[in-house]
């Protein structure tokens, strides 16, 4: 395993890299690793990076100290003195999160602790979360007077839109296990298991074809924005061009085989 961290001083960002698994790992820890101008900057690096690295199979986003995310820095925000400086600060952030939708890996977030306003946007971003038991998450911008709206988008495209209004309206604290309930992470396991459970979840997915991987998760964000038929018509082109591609034949050809599949690494 390599191991590399960001060239800034404060070391915001932690990037460890092998056997086809990357993990980013936020290191702010006494600031509950709060999202920072610097720190997007070093997140929107990093997911540049990985995702073109054909040797990174999956990608986990963990974080360092007592708290995963807890959100913005508001200390910077409050600093700023127009509605454009703001809003370019958030433009950023919006950047990096959907360059996680994009990354042609999928990403898993793993979630030991609080996630608050953008780090509950972040776990909602991933395609996958697991959460310790003791984690907790809420979009708590409406008690501080700035409803969370960005948090909002990946919010309510990852849970119903009642849970997700429950939760920017209220600004309540939801539990470990609600959070799974409603679809905000995958799955909810005691402290000591955490590392073991991302662990085992990263390695099974990063056995699965590359190329199957990132041709899914592109197709399942699509799709998720057209007219039903459209959908179908755009996943069957991708289905069948997965079929006969090298790992689709490949694939079908070990299964027929009974062995275990050599799948290309992606271009």
């Amino acid at each position: 395993m390599t191991t590399s961290a960001t060239t800034t001083t404060e070391a915001l960002l932690l990037v460890e890299t092998g056997d086809g698994i990357a993990t980013l790992t936020l290191n702010r820890p006494a600031q509950f690793n709060a999202l920072s101008g610097v720190l997007i900057g070093e997140l929107q690096s990093a997911l540049d990076r990985v995702g073109g690295d054909p040797a990174v199979r999956v990608v986990v986003l963990a974080a360092r100290g007592r708290g995963f995310c807890s959100g913005h820095d508001l200390k910077e925000l409050r600093a700023m003195g127009s509605v454009a400086e703001v809003e370019a600060l958030f433009a950023r952030c919006s950047r990096m999160m959907m360059t996680i939708a994009q990354l042609p890996q999928p990403v898993i977030a793993k979630v030991h602790g609080l996630a608050t306003a953008a780090g509950c946007q972040l776990v909602a971003t991933c395609d996958l979360a697991v959460a310790s038991s003791t984690a907790t998450f809420a979009t708590p911008g409406v008690n501080i007077g700035a409803f969370c709206s960005t948090p909002g988008v990946a919010l309510g495209r990852a849970v119903g839109r009642k849970h997700a209004m429950g939760m920017l309206l209220t600004g309540e604290m939801v539990d470990a296990d609600t959070a799974r309930d409603i679809g905000l992470v995958n799955r909810v396991v005691p402290p000591d298991a955490l590392d073991a459970e991302v662990e085992s979840l990263a390695r099974l997915i990063a056995s699965k074809s590359p190329a199957a991987l990132a041709t899914g998760k592109r197709v399942f964000y699509r799709q998720l924005e057209m007219p039903i038929a459209e959908a179908y018509t755009m996943a069957g082109h991708a289905i069948a061009c997965d079929f006969v591609g090298d790992d689709g034949k490949e694939g079908v050809d070990a299964f027929l085989g009974k062995r275990a599949p050599q799948w290309k690494v992606r271009p």
